[in-house]
This record gives structure tokens, sequence and C-alpha cells, in this order.
């Protein structure tokens, strides 16, 4: 005797090819009543798939309205939600992961469909390519931000990249520079135009984007602080920019330690000279008085300023290191400077003040002894180097 379902819970029938059929309304994600088929190999199966189906549609989840790939979805995510709603250079970093790696060899799976056991295949792919283990995270993070927006938007119901484990990435980026690296790279720039841009980096551990959009109106001599508020981002399309930082924990009021005050007051007196050259020349700013312009008066490109940094460093014959981690040195300098550790832990924006007194604690020791004359050497003659 054929098994029936309850009254509205859909029909389910045998086909000629022996499977079972079961069909019933839902509502898709256009709002429109469509009647959806499920398949099984048996009665129960084809019972069970419904069942699942009409609880979805009870708990008011909807079905898609048109079967989309991943690669559609994907390119429709970096086009209508990414690029109007993330950063520039966010978008552009996607968008490569999406083009180079997950549209060859993914774009063409059904998204309702995409499996952990694919997505791991294509990773162990990836692996075997050589490609790295870091590229290899941010292409699985990539697709998991881009499969979450498909639950918001109710395509899925579940993200499938989420049950994948991350690759493993070695967190050993290299190591900062002792206070002596640093004091002597300090020593050996002390005549360039951006010296007083390296001693923010290395003192206040501020990323490149936040320097070089510091504005006169950001610092406070006679208070001794300053307040980080714009960066610096090149655009494609539009060229460099100033923007506001992301967080107002990125804006918050800063200690000036006295040192950074003064190698600062000695740029506002080169940028003078250099517009005085400059002449008619020297570029507007809108109202943004940048405090590290170019030797026209227009933005410094951050690539272009890791490229300056690099050549300092390579001068300087000390050991090589990017901008990024050189920041890292800003904890062994402040104690240097005997900076107070209530200060040092603002500016290091410590949660607790033991962090900082651990920094301070340990960045002396017998094989750093020569950084302490190198520095005392720097701070009394303005002019060495």
């Amino acid at each position: 005797m054929a098994k029936r379902r309850p009254n509205g819970g859909g029909t389910i029938s045998r086909r000629s090819d022996g499977r079972y059929m079961g069909r019933a309304y839902v509502t898709d994600t256009d709002g429109n009543r469509v009647r959806k088929t499920v398949y099984g190999a048996t009665w129960d199966d084809a019972n069970e798939k419904l069942g699942k189906l009409q609880d979805q549609e009870r708990n008011g989840v909807p079905v898609p309205s048109r079967s989309w790939s991943l690669g559609e979805w994907l390119n429709y995510w970096l086009e209508h939600i990414v690029e109007p709603e993330c950063e520039h250079n966010t978008y552009v970093k996607y968008e490569s992961k999406v083009r180079l790696y997950l549209l060859p060899h993914l774009g063409k799976k059904p998204l309702v469909k995409l499996t952990p056991a694919q997505l791991r295949t294509f990773m162990a792919l990836l692996k075997r390519e050589k490609v790295g283990a870091a590229t290899r995270f941010e292409v699985l993070r990539v697709l998991r931000n881009a499969l979450n927006r498909a639950i918001r938007e109710e395509l899925l119901t579940r993200n499938v990249a989420l049950l994948v484990d991350m690759p493993k990435v070695s967190k050993d980026k290299g190591t900062a520079w002792s206070a002596r690296e640093a004091i002597a790279f300090l020593r050996s720039v002390r005549a360039h135009r951006l010296y007083a841009a390296c001693v923010l980096v290395l003192v206040l551990g501020l990323r490149r984007s936040e320097v070089l959009g510091l504005r006169w109106q950001d610092i406070d001599f006679e208070a001794g602080r300053f307040t980080p508020v714009k960066q610096v981002q090149r655009e494609k399309g539009v060229g460099l920019v100033l923007k506001d930082l992301k967080t107002e924990s990125s804006q918050a009021v800063l200690p000036l330690p006295e040192f950074c005050a003064r190698v600062l007051e000695e740029r506002r007196e080169l940028q003078e000279l250099e517009q005085k050259i400059a002449g008619a020349h020297w570029a507007q700013q809108d109202g943004h008085d940048l405090i590290f312009s170019s030797e026209h008066g227009g933005m410094i490109d951050p690539t272009g300023f890791s490229r300056t940094f690099d050549r300092l460093v390579k001068r300087a014959d000390v050991r090589r290191i990017t901008v990024r981690l050189a920041r890292h040195t800003c904890g062994t300098l402040l104690a240097f400077l005997k900076v107070h550790p209530k200060v040092a832990q603002a500016i290091l924006r410590h949660s607790q003040i033991s962090m900082t007194m651990d920094v301070y604690t340990h960045v002396v020791g017998d094989s750093e002894r020569e950084a302490v004359t190198m520095l005392a050497e720097l701070l009394e003659d303005p002019l060495i180097g």
C-alpha cells in the first residue's frame, strides 16, 4: 500500500526509472511561490528530503530563485558588495584571490552543492602547486567571507568553507631591531628629509600610512600629545587619497615624547624652507596641512616611502628589515629614551601596565650597553650624522 504524506505536506511519486520524486510549494528568494522537487532512491529518502525542505520553509528560509555557480556568486559578491562597501585595497586583495585561484578551480561548481570534500581537494591541489601557506590561508578566508554573505543573502543555509581547516602559517616574520640597530639607523639617516618620519615609525610604532597622514593640526606641542586621524592610501583610478583611520582606537589621543616633538619642530622648519623654494609650484592640500609632504607639497605614496626606507636601511649598513617590522622596535626605544612607563603604556596601547613593564625589564642587557652611549649622542647633538 502506497504511503501518504499529511495534507499540505506535498506529494511523493515513483518515477519510471524507479526513483522517488517529492514535490511541494515553497517561497523563493524573490518572494514567489514555486514548486520545488527533490529526489530519493526510496520513498523514505524522498520523504526525508521533502521534510527538510518544508522545515526550511516553516523557519522562514527561502530557496534560491536561481541556480548560482560559485564563480557567478563570487563575481557578483566582488562587484556589488565588496567594491562598494570595502576599502579599495581590500577589494584588490579579494579580487586577486578570486581571479587567480578560486575561479579557475571552483568557478563552475554549483554554489548550493559545494562540499567540504571538494574544498579540501582544492586546498591540497594548491599545496601541490607550491602555493604558499599564507596565500592558501587568504584564499580560504576570502571564500569563507563570500559564503557568509551568501548565507545573509539567503542563497545558502551553511558555510561549508568553515568545515575546512585553515592552513597553518608560520608567525615567524623576522625579528625587530635591537635598540643598538635602531639607533645606528637613526644616526645614519639624520640628514634625510624624512628623518622625522623614521623616528615616528621607530619610537611611536606608527604605520607608514598613519605617519604620512599626520597633519600639523593633529599635533599639540604645548600639551605634548597628538591624535592620528588620517592615513594616506593609493586607490585605483584615483591616485593618492587622505582617508579617515578605520577605528576609534586608531584615533586615540597619544602622548608625544620630547624627542619626537623636537624632530617634528625641525621637520616644520625644513618644510617651510621647501615651501619657500617651491614657491608657486607648492601643491595646495585642501585644508590638510600634512607634516610629511613631498618636496612640492603633495602627498607621499606609502609604497614610495617603503622604498625610501629600504634604501636608507641599506645605506646605514644595518640588518635589513621592513617598515612594518621596524615599528615593533617601539617599546625598546621608549625604554631607552626613559619615557615614563605610563606614557609608554598609552603609546604601545597596552591594556595593562604589567605588559609595558615586561618590555621595560627585558630591553637593556649587556649587548645593548653600546646603544646607551649612541642614543645619548643622538639626543645631545641634533646635527649628528
